[in-house]
């Protein structure tokens, strides 16, 4: 029987653990079918095929639904997204961490916000700019791989 306890499924799990091939149990939502916000949603499902794409840069949000400072954030992080939008080499995201875990990083508080740039997924960059739609985008286009652009809208406004 499958998950049965007894001595050789103990056994069994010792020696996974002692030779490294024993992999954690991580938790994931289901894969949106449809996105409608320019903040991509991203569960632990996606993770790997949305942020760890290698050819894009990709700034990402880890939040609390319940947490304040995250609330106080999904409008800026949704107007930075949206102006945005038209940077076709750039990923604007967000998981929810109560229910997505992902391998490549270890939540402490929230918000937290990660850049994985394109070309070094191995060496993510805490965000450490301001958290305005303007701190955000001048953050980014000093720190992507691939230039980021402003329509002509947005040079005026910023």
């Amino acid at each position: 029987m499958a998950g049965e306890i007894n001595e050789q499924s103990i056994t069994n799990f010792i020696e996974k653990w002692e030779n490294g091939s024993l992999k954690a149990h991580l938790k994931s939502e289901e894969i949106p079918e449809t996105q409608k916000e320019n903040v991509i949603v991203v569960v632990g499902k996606s993770f790997k095929s949305v942020v760890m794409d290698d050819s894009k840069d990709a700034l990402v949000e880890f939040y609390a639904p319940w947490c304040g400072h995250c609330k106080s954030l999904a409008p800026i992080y949704e107007e930075l997204a949206t102006n945005l939008k038209h940077n076709t080499n750039l990923v604007i995201a967000k998981v929810d961490s109560t229910a997505n875990e992902v391998e490549e990083v270890s939540i402490k508080g929230f918000p937290t916000i990660k850049f994985f740039p394109a070309g070094k997924k191995d060496a993510p960059v805490d965000y450490d700019g301001d958290r305005t739609v303007e701190g955000f985008t001048k953050w980014l286009e000093s720190h992507t791989t691939h230039k980021i652009t402003r329509t002509p809208e947005q040079k005026g406004d910023l």
